[in-house]
């Protein structure tokens, strides 16, 4: 439904940010309440109709992520548009280091999925204009917020104003809204560059998706609808401005050098486009009838692909304490829901934070002890499952939340 009128409106729930977070949690609350709670969702851009063919950015959706969107029944209209990663190859540039995971191994259909941001935005987009529960705002954006002891009053940038029991930050990674309401972040700058691309090879990927550890940080290439693959290229800053200015034929050849002939020779490359790669950590989770919620809340390295995948943990976990709440009667804004969703998510979230840097770190360090330890680590961990356990259950989110 649209939200036109320039008054005061009322709603239990307001979520800042109609992106992937946001929206799968104002869909999830949805689901879990049986529409019985109004949310609203403050979104300031339009997701973009064009076909995005090679300049799509994409996400890598764990299998647990998938299980969690599929029991909240949003993951049929994702499914047309997933690609399955049914085989991680990891290795370590010059040395003899790696293992492989499969998803016959584990009895599973796959070990996550890969979507183009662009097609997941539309479905949800869809969704969110169509929910009878859901108010769209956009595009629009919060400038205040005015908290009192039972309610938060914001006003939006063309003066409307809404009135509610929680607000959800859901705004990215630097999110106006924790700073209105005095929530700080912890900063960490790896000194690398994301360069993503997407690229064809001349061999199919067949479901199989690499992770390439280099001296200047990892390489990933993960499997894209129409025989494409998503490159990742985390490289030194230095390094990232030169790979930006090369020709495509240049790019390639550097890429093919990096990369290996794993997948053939490389064929095409789309546009190029990079982002500095920091880590950022809200010092709250949460705060008086306030809530933060996936990139807003953290933002991590994208070594092993697990920004979104926390996020998602976030979001169920959040919508499950509003309806619980909500079905015993409770304030859906209140400390007890908050205080809930705080426990729940802390230990998640800092295993995962301390394992993704724990990776960049380990693998970017050119220490030859450190080189012989991690190599044989890959290594044991290719003939023994028992080593590789810990690290395929929180590749395949399948942790405890």
């Amino acid at each position: 439904m649209d939200a036109n009128a320039p008054s005061m409106q009322e709603f239990d729930v307001v979520i800042a940010g109609g992106a992937m977070a946001g929206a799968t949690l104002a869909l999830s609350i949805e689901q879990l309440t049986q529409g019985q709670l109004s949310i609203a969702v403050v979104e300031a851009a339009i997701p973009n109709h064009s076909h995005p063919g090679y300049d799509a950015r994409s996400i890598a959706l764990s299998y647990g992520s998938s299980q969690l969107l599929a029991s909240l029944g949003l993951w049929k209209a994702l499914s047309p548009f997933a690609t399955a990663i049914e085989h991680i190859h990891v290795s370590d540039k010059g040395h003899f280091g790696l293992t492989e995971m499969h998803a016959k191994d584990e009895g599973v259909e796959s070990l996550g999925s890969v979507i183009e941001l662009a097609d997941a935005g539309r479905v949800f987009h869809a969704a969110l204009t169509s929910s009878k529960t859901v108010t769209l705002f956009c595009p629009a954006f919060v400038t205040d917020i005015h908290r009192t002891v039972d309610d938060v009053t914001l006003t939006l940038n063309d003066s409307n104003k809404i009135r509610t029991k929680l607000v959800i930050a859901a705004d990215g990674a630097t999110s106006s809204c924790c700073q209105m309401v005095g929530i700080d972040r912890h900063e960490h700058d790896f000194e690398q560059v994301a360069l993503i691309a997407n690229v064809t090879t001349a061999m199919p990927h067949q479901g199989k998706a690499f992770e390439r550890f280099t001296e200047s940080g990892p390489i990933a290439l993960l499997p894209m609808s129409e025989g494409r693959s998503s490159l990742v290229w985390c490289a030194k800053p230095k390094q990232a401005s030169e790979l930006l200015k090369l020709s495509d034929n240049a790019f390639i050849d550097a890429l093919q050098r990096t990369f290996g002939w794993r997948l053939g020779k490389i064929l095409h490359v789309g546009e190029r486009n990079s982002y500095p790669l920091v880590l950022r950590q809200t010092t709250q989770l949460i705060s008086h009838r306030f809530a933060v919620v996936g990139n807003a809340a953290q933002t991590l390295h994208p070594i092993a692909g697990q920004g979104f995948n926390l996020g998602l943990r976030d979001v169920v976990t959040l919508a499950e304490e509003i309806a619980n709440a909500h079905h015993s009667g409770e304030d859906v804004g209140g400390m007890a829901l908050l205080q809930q969703y705080l426990e729940r998510r802390e230990p998640d979230r800092n295993a995962t934070v301390a394992m993704t840097s724990g990776l960049v770190h380990g693998f970017s360090n050119t220490s030859a002890p450190l080189i012989l330890g991690r190599n044989l680590g890959l290594a044991a961990m290719s003939v023994c499952s028992e080593l590789k356990a810990p690290l395929l259950q929180r590749a395949m989110g399948l942790v405890e939340r």
